[in-house]
C-alpha cells in the first residue's frame, strides 16, 4: 500500500474486512497517521481544530489492522519485473498485490522565489505553518480562486483579515462550473469583503528574503505579508516513471481500477480510470471518491478477473463563509446549464448540467436535500428533459 492517506487507509481496512490475513505494508511519505485533508483549509486553518480532531482512525484502533508501517518514507521507484517497491532509503519491499494511492501535490507557480511568507497547502504541516502566520494579522494574498484557494480566502476573511484573491480567469471556476455559477461564487467573495481580482496573472514577487508584494500582469501590485498559492495539483506519479506502468494524468486504470500490470490497482486522486456510468476516463480530486475508490480497488485486488466496475456518481463539497457548495456528477465547459431552483442572487440555488440529452451533473449552494434527488437521477442516466421536469420534495 503506497500512500497513507484516505484512499490507502480505506483500502487496507477493506482488505482486512474482506478476510485478507496476509502481510500488509503501509507506506506513507508523511510521518503522521492518516488524517482528513478537507479541514486543513477550514477548521485547522481557522484555529478551531488540531491534529487529534482530523485523524481518520483513532491511534489505538490500528492494532486491529496488523499493519507493517513505513511512515515518513517515500516510494522512489517501482520494479515491476521483480514485483518490488523501492523506498527512499533503498529498502525494497516485495509484493503480490500493490495499491497505489499516492494522491497529488500542489503545483508551484513558475518563478516563485524561495522567500518566507509564500506557502502551498497540502499537508497538516503546511496548514499549521500558515495558521501560525495568520496569528500576526497579515494582509493575505491568495493566488487561485479554485476551491482550495477560495476556502483559504474564506477562512482568512472569517478570521477578520484583509484578503486579496487573484484569479487568472475572467470568472472564477468558469471552466469547472460554468460562467453563471462561477459568477455567483465570485459574488460570494464580494459579499464578505474579499478583494477579488480576476483576469490577472502573477508576474512575480518582491521582497528581500520575505515576500512584501505581488506583481500582476496588468502592471499593478498588491501588498502582501502572506501568500498562499492554490493553482491546482498534479498526480504523484514521478516515482513510477520508467517502471513500464501506463501513466497519463495519473495512473491509467481500467473500469475496475486495475493499472496496466497484473496485481496493481490505483485509487484516489492519483487514479485515472474509465467510469462506465459516463463512458469517459476521469480522475477525481475529492474526498468521497478517494474513500469509495479505496474500497473498490481493494475489492478488485481480491476479486481479480471477477472485479466489478467502479462506476460512481462523483460528489464533492466546499464550505465557504456560511455557504455549502455541493456538486454531484461531472461537468464540462460546453454543457447546458440551467438554474432550476432558488435564486442566484440570494446565493441559494440548484443548477443542472446536461450533455447529449442526458443529465450529467448538479450543483447546489445551500440546498443539500434537493441535490441528492438529482444524484439519484444521474445514477439512473435520466434524460435532460426528465431532470428539468422533476419537482423534488
Amino acid at each position: 500500500m503506497v500512500g497513507a492517506s484516505l484512499a490507502g487507509l480505506r483500502a487496507v481496512e477493506t482488505l482486512r474486512q474482506q478476510g485478507y490475513d496476509g502481510r500488509l505494508v503501509f507506506v506513507g511519505a508523511e510521518p503522521s497517521l492518516p488524517y482528513d485533508r478537507p479541514p486543513l483549509s477550514k477548521q485547522v486553518l481557522a484555529g478551531k481544530w488540531g491534529q487529534d480532531q482530523i485523524l481518520l482512525r483513532p491511534v489505538d484502533d490500528y492494532s486491529s489492522l496488523a499493519l507493517d508501517t513505513r511512515l515518513g518514507r517515500r516510494a522512489t521507484a517501482l520494479d515491476l519485473g521483480a514485483r518490488a517497491v523501492v523506498l527512499d532509503d533503498g529498502e525494497r519491499i516485495s509484493f503480490d498485490g500493490l495499491v497505489i494511492a499516492t494522491g497529488c501535490s500542489p503545483r508551484p507557480l513558475p518563478g516563485t522565489p524561495d522567500a518566507s511568507g509564500i506557502h502551498l497547502l497540502r499537508t497538516l504541516e503546511d496548514s499549521l505553518a500558515i495558521r501560525d502566520a495568520l496569528d500576526e494579522s497579515p494582509h493575505v494574498v491568495v493566488v487561485g480562486a479554485g476551491f482550495i484557494g477560495s476556502e483559504v480566502a474564506a477562512t482568512c476573511r472569517t478570521r477578520g483579515l484583509d484578503v486579496t484573491l487573484l484569479e487568472a480567469l475572467p470568472v472564477p471556476l468558469a471552466r469547472a462550473l460554468g460562467e453563471e455559477v462561477g459568477a455567483a461564487c465570485a459574488e460570494l467573495h464580494h459579499d464578505h469583503g474579499v478583494d477579488l481580482r480576476v483576469g490577472v496573472a502573477v508576474d512575480g514577487f518582491d521582497g528581500d528574503g520575505r515576500v512584501e508584494r505581488v506583481r500582476l500582469s496588468d502592471g499593478s501590485t498588491v501588498d502582501a505579508d502572506l501568500v498562499v498559492i492554490g493553482v491546482g495539483v498534479a498526480p504523484e506519479t514521478a516515482w513510477l516513471e520508467g517502471s513500464g506502468l501506463a501513466l497519463g494524468d495519473g495512473v491509467a486504470c481500467d473500469a475496475t481500477c486495475f493499472a496496466s500490470a497484473p496485481g496493481v490497482v490505483a485509487a484516489g486522486d492519483v487514479a485515472r480510470w474509465h467510469n462506465p456510468l459516463f463512458g469517459i476516463d476521469m480522475r477525481v480530486e475529492h474526498w468521497t471518491n478517494a474513500a469509495e475508490q479505496g474500497v473498490a480497488a481493494a475489492r478488485a485486488l481480491l476479486a481479480g478477473a471477477g472485479a466489478e466496475p467502479f462506476a460512481p456518481v462523483p460528489y464533492f463539497w466546499s464550505d465557504q463563509y456560511d455557504a455549502k457548495i455541493q456538486f454531484v456528477g461531472v461537468c464540462a465547459p460546453d454543457d447546458d446549464v440551467r438554474i432550476v431552483h432558488g435564486s442566484v442572487a440570494e446565493r441559494r440555488f440548484v443548477a443542472l448540467y446536461g450533455r447529449a440529452g442526458r443529465l450529467v451533473g448538479a450543483l447546489a449552494i445551500s440546498r443539500p436535500r434537493l441535490l441528492m434527488a438529482y444524484r439519484r437521477l444521474i445514477a439512473e442516466c435520466a434524460s435532460w428533459e426528465d431532470a428539468l421536469a422533476l419537482e423534488p420534495t
